[in-house]
């Protein structure tokens, strides 16, 4: 959970959502470092595909816009 992530702006799209995910629905090794949280927050690019997994939503809304993005929640 320590591995940074390049943000590639490819593409003129600048939204990302943000969405919860239960930690057991997540590989085993994910899982193993989620400190024992039961939730974590992921931050996807418009096309689906997960970039970040963050602890907290804030952290996760933090992390877009630091990165000149534009989150949106997901339920």
């Amino acid at each position: 959970m320590e591995t940074k992530f390049e943000f590639g702006h490819e593409s003129d799209e600048r939204i990302v959502y943000v969405r919860p995910v239960d930690v057991s629905e997540l590989p085993e090794e994910v899982q193993a470092q989620a400190g024992g949280l039961r939730k974590l927050y992921a931050v996807h690019d418009a096309n689906g595909e997960r970039l970040a997994l963050v602890k907290e939503r804030e952290l996760a809304f933090i992390l877009a816009r630091q990165n000149d993005l534009a989150p949106v929640n997901v339920h």
